[in-house]
């Protein structure tokens, strides 16, 4: 799986100004045809069939996501709602981008994730020491936002 991974990855880059890629990478609802194109586009890349039933177990949207991360300026705008009109402290700002920066790389980011470093490098206790409750609740709403899209 890691060399096929490998190989979707350098053909999923080849092929970045696809649409449902640019879709996938700027958190937009993927529609049944961008997941039978991405799927071909897998295939193409050398996935063979018991590689797609793998692919397909862990869900086809977030393997892809997961090879071609997500495009930074979505990742902020789904933050956005939390980074406007409240004044951030340093930590939290860091926090945030970290967050991004992983998104940006990983295309997805599991909540119980926010409670390991590099996150708690920051505070040891995560981002409940970081943010308020409400905030901490909202950063794992727009995570789990971020995952459903892909998962579309």
């Amino acid at each position: 799986m890691a060399k096929f991974k490998e190989k979707a990855r350098v053909f999923l880059k080849e092929h970045e100004s696809h649409l449902a890629l640019q879709r996938l990478r700027r958190n937009q609802p993927l529609t049944p045809t961008d997941l039978e194109e991405l799927e071909k586009m897998l295939v193409q890349a050398g996935g063979t069939q018991p590689l797609m039933v793998e692919v397909k177990n862990v869900g086809l949207g977030l393997f892809v996501r997961n090879l071609v991360g997500m495009d930074r300026e979505a990742a902020m705008h789904a933050f956005s709602e939390l980074l406007q009109g409240s004044k951030l402290t340093p930590d939290q700002i860091e926090f945030i981008e970290l967050v991004v920066q992983e998104l940006t790389q990983n295309g997805v980011v599991l909540p119980e994730r926010l409670f390991e470093p590099p996150f708690t490098d920051i505070n040891a206790q995560g981002p409940t020491a970081v943010f308020p409750t409400a905030q901490v609740t909202r950063i794992i709403e727009v995570l789990k936002d971020i995952q459903a899209r892909a998962a579309a």
